[in-house]
């Protein structure tokens, strides 16, 4: 299955890890790549451009495959503009593959020297983005690929809402360079539907948390697995920072206080802190919103990323055949 997208990065298949913080780390990002998809180190999980270099270095010995860099340029509580410049330096330094950009895209938030420094270090830019009007921006600032993100992703989708369905199409009739459709997909299927739309290949996250391989307590895997579509909800709108999580205990306490209008540091008193890692270390999965897509309803075991890789390009090609059958009888 040949794409531009894996003609970009050197893959085998047209499928990628998003950033994922906490989780998205050497191992889990080395397994998905060494299964010929592009593994995902997520920058945000080191303090500091020496304690991420290690990370890349790590990864370089668990796989010789291309791997790529989420750098996610949003207002955060431990994270600087001056330690996303170091993970950017890093990344050029270290020749990584690629560079998937969340968030404010580089080339404002450094300035525009920074495109130009990425491409003499052969690193490619993608940015992800959930309008059109972003997406031109990237073309016409030298980004190699976009990422069309639908309101179904897990994370912080874009506040105009606008679904993969129709996102994938737009974008790919409004740029020139690849686009790759996330939000809603986690299996052979919905790979199938992207590529259909227009997508030179797909990115997923929740998926790859319900992998043998990711770093993280086995309830939040089975609960992944046991959640259904209609089970995540979007919580801190109110401080236009919106994300999509499973709900929980910890997101229905986030909602009640938006409801009421309470204060910064209450929403802040369950997002950030202790909570997390009673989540993902001691499996109470009650206890902090945790990022997940609607995709989860397409979610039923856990298994290896290799099984994951191999299983969903085998199916979106018996989709893509046995569809075109169907239409011909």
């Amino acid at each position: 299955m040949r794409t531009r997208m894996t003609e970009l990065f050197g893959i085998e298949h047209p499928i990628m890890c998003g950033g994922m913080m906490w989780l998205a780390k050497p191992e889990l990002c080395a397994a998905i790549s060494n299964a010929g998809a592009l593994g995902n180190l997520t920058a945000q999980n080191y303090m500091g451009g020496e304690e991420f270099r290690k990370a890349v270095q790590q990864t370089r010995k668990l796989t010789d495959k291309p791997f790529c860099v989420n750098i996610t340029a949003l207002p955060a509580i431990r994270i600087t503009k001056e330690m996303h410049w170091e993970y950017f330096q890093v990344c050029c330094q270290e020749q990584v593959r690629a560079i998937e950009v969340s968030g404010t895209p580089l080339d404002k938030y450094f300035g525009p020297q920074c495109i130009e420094m990425a491409k003499k270090a052969g690193v490619k830019l993608i940015h992800k983005v959930g309008a059109v009007r972003h997406a031109l921006h990237a073309e016409r600032a030298g980004y190699d690929a976009v990422i069309a993100a639908g309101i179904e992703e897990g994370g912080h989708p874009l506040d105009d809402d606008v679904t993969t369905m129709l996102l994938t199409p737009r974008m790919r009739e409004s740029v020139n360079i690849p686009v790759i459709t996330t939000g809603g997909i986690a299996d052979g299927r919905s790979l199938a539907a992207a590529l259909v739309l227009g997508a030179d290949g797909v990115m997923m996250a929740s998926r790859f948390v319900a992998t043998t391989e990711c770093k993280v307590h086995q309830n939040v895997k089975e609960e992944i697995a046991r959640k259904q579509e209609h089970e995540t909800t979007l919580i801190n709108k109110s401080i236009h920072l919106q994300m999509r999580t499973w709900k929980n205990e910890a997101a229905k306490k986030v909602l009640e206080i938006e409801e009421r209008k309470g204060t910064l540091d209450e929403i802040l008193a369950i997002i950030a802190g202790d909570r997390a890692s009673r989540l993902l270390e001691q499996g109470d999965v009650e206890s902090a919103p945790f990022a997940v897509g609607q995709s989860v309803g397409l979610i039923h075991d856990v298994v290896s990323c290799k099984e994951v890789v191999e299983r969903m390009v085998k199916e979106a090609e018996e989709t893509l055949a046995s569809t075109l059958k169907r239409i011909k009888s």
